[in-house]
Formats: C-alpha cells, sequence, structure tokens
C-alpha cells in the first residue's frame, strides 16, 4: 500500500512513519508521543538517532504506510482511516 500523510497525529502513538519535509523523508521511526494542538510528536530513539521532536508548524508531515498484518485483524491502522477493512464487533 502507497503511503499517505496523517493528519491527526495524536493516533499515531506506536505506529511506525516516515517524517517528511519538502517532499524529502528527514526521518523514520515509531511515535512515542503526539499533541493534537500544535500539532507535534515525538519519534523514540532508536538506531537512527535519539528522541526527536517535529512540528507541524516547522513544516514536518509525518506519513504512514498501512501494512497487512496476520490474523483476525489485517492492518495496523484503525479500521475507520481504510475503506473496507475489517471492524471489530457489530
Amino acid at each position: 500500500m502507497k503511503p499517505y500523510p496523517s493528519h491527526d497525529w495524536t493516533r499515531l502513538i506506536g505506529v511506525p512513519v516516515e517524517i517528511r519535509r519538502d517532499s524529502g523523508v528527514v526521518r523514520a521511526g515509531v511515535v512515542d508521543d503526539a499533541m493534537p494542538h500544535p500539532a507535534a510528536l515525538w519519534l523514540a530513539a532508536d538506531a537512527g538517532g535519539g528522541r526527536e521532536l517535529f512540528t507541524a508548524a516547522e513544516g514536518y508531515e509525518a506519513w504512514i504506510r498501512p501494512r497487512v498484518l496476520g490474523g483476525t485483524l489485517c492492518y495496523k491502522m484503525a479500521a475507520d482511516q481504510l475503506k473496507g477493512a475489517p471492524t471489530l464487533g457489530p
């Protein structure tokens, strides 16, 4: 599946993302924490660098790539973000 920008950064906690600015990938990693207003998120520390803060006000975008997973749940992303994805419950 193709990546696309996410506009609700608070839903990305624990999700792998690409941070982009001016159409280029700045860093990729897992979102450690996020704030809604102003939009800001922290990428968790990993081999690529320490914990780092990115804000929409500085021109950063968080891009996500839905991935097919095994088992009953087919997607890592929330089902309401993906048309036709299975949902839990009635």
